[in-house]
């Protein structure tokens, strides 16, 4: 397992509402993808409803350890790994199912504050045919270098992941994720704002996250919003709408911070990107706020779009 890389994880995270009830949200999605990344490393798949049962059970048992107030949560961390007493590469006959469970406070613990990004397109995180639509270690392992030159060269907290590409004969950078964070644009179309992240089919080079997954279905029923998930697009592309003003909000998504603000791109080649739209909390702009709003209701038991994405297990 750890010589070749043969185990998968999920992240995900148990929140203490304000009715006191213990809620997972959209559990069942975790499951689903811990499957597709043992599929993909041939390794024994565990039944979607086995799987939400045994951390509801953990939860339970670890209620205790589950913080109140908004931010907090218990981070939990499901990992499989192979378990073959043999050294040798080959599918694994048996695995070994266990998760995480750690108190954990806000990401922000002083309020939503911007990062700066570098924009990385030497250093490629996956490719198309590769494995970066499942969550694996070998994914991760080796952004540690990038991350660390990009802190060191130029002060970012994170990597923005841009793919070389040959498009009509120009070679050209794609843009896929930020850090361990699924990318999001909000650009102004008109009278409607327009929220702008990469697709994740036909290249499947890019996670599927839950929370990026959910921040979609939600704009989908915003009246002023309109969402573009299918098309891909390339950093020269960023640059000419942020020298247009059209670039309103950029941020990252995920399990950890739920919603990230960027202030700004910065690039050895090109220009630096910045938003220019107004911030309503924090750093943060109107779409981005109001989908931590909503997001946040759902987490704490206080309603929300779709309350029924949340499991109560306590």
């Amino acid at each position: 397992s750890l010589h070749y890389a043969l185990q998968c994880f999920e992240g995900m995270k148990a929140y203490r509402g304000d009715d006191n009830k213990i809620r997972l949200f959209r559990p069942e999605l975790n499951g689903e993808r811990l499957n597709r990344s043992l599929r993909r490393l041939e390794m024994p798949e565990i039944p979607t409803d086995q799987f939400i049962k045994a951390i509801s059970q953990l939860v339970n048992i670890d209620q205790r350890f589950i913080p109140d107030g908004n931010g907090y949560s218990a981070y939990l961390r499901p990992t499989a790994i192979a378990t073959d007493a043999f050294l040798g590469v080959g599918p694994a006959a048996s695995i070994r199912f266990f998760c995480i469970l750690s108190p954990v406070g806000p990401y922000f613990p002083s309020g939503f504050s911007a990062i700066t990004v570098a924009a990385e397109t030497d250093f490629i995180r996956a490719w198309p045919g590769g494995a970066g639509n499942c969550k694996i270690g070998g994914n991760y392992a080796t952004t540690v270098h990038p991350q660390t030159i990009a802190a060191n060269q130029s002060a970012a907290q994170q990597v923005l992941y841009c793919t070389p590409d040959i498009f009509e004969g120009e070679k050209r950078y794609r843009v896929t994720e930020v850090g361990s964070m699924n990318f999001f644009v909000v650009l102004s179309n008109g009278d409607k704002f327009q929220l702008v992240t990469p697709p994740l089919e036909p290249l499947n080079d890019i996670l599927p996250g839950v929370t990026r997954r959910s921040i979609i279905e939600l704009a989908q029923n915003y009246p002023d919003v309109s969402v573009s998930d299918s098309r891909h697009f390339y950093l020269d592309e960023l640059v000419k709408a942020s020298q247009d003003g059209r670039i309103l909000e950029i941020f990252g998504a995920g399990t950890a911070a739920t919603i990230c603000p960027i202030k700004s791109i910065i690039s050895k080649q090109f220009p630096t990107i910045v938003p220019t739209g107004e911030k309503v909390q924090d750093d943060l702009g109107p779409i981005a706020s109001r989908l931590l709003t909503d997001l946040n209701n759902m987490y704490y038991g206080r309603g929300g779009s779709r309350p029924d994405w949340t499991t109560i297990v306590s």
